[in-house]
């Protein structure tokens, strides 16, 4: 049997961007989850830091992080923004906390974009990840 490719002149269309989200309550992770996809994000989800770090040495395209600063585990935001800098130094990170302090400590570490304070507006975060993915 001779099979013929089926080849169209249509342009593949880009995959979408993909945003991990690192939010150790779940019920917020699933709401801005929810909320990025539909905006038009493909949305990779981890509970804490260590599972998002293991997400991203397991080759799983990612455009952005997007991270609360305290969660449990070995690392908290801060210490995965640092991580990324170090491992992934092309991957941009946006931080968010419900702690003055955390965005305080957090600030240098996301070169182009402002942490996030919680509660944040839903409309804003997706229009500094568009502005981050054009910047790339």
């Amino acid at each position: 049997m001779n099979a013929s490719l089926n080849v169209s002149d249509e342009p593949v269309p880009a995959p979408l961007p993909t945003v991990l989200v690192v939010e150790d309550e779940i019920l917020v992770r699933m709401v801005i989850a929810a909320y990025l996809r539909d905006g038009g994000f493909d949305v990779v989800e981890a509970g804490n830091a260590d599972e998002a770090v293991r997400v991203l040495e397991a080759s799983v395209r990612v455009d952005i992080v997007f991270s609360d600063v305290n969660m449990p585990g070995s690392l908290d935001g801060i210490g995965l923004a640092q991580w990324l800098r170090r491992e992934r130094p092309g991957l941009e990170i946006i931080l968010t906390s419900g702690a003055a302090q955390g965005v305080k400590d957090a600030s240098d570490l996301c070169a182009h974009a402002p942490i996030l304070a919680k509660p944040y507006d839903y409309v804003e975060l997706v229009r500094q990840f568009r502005a981050l993915l054009t910047r790339a």
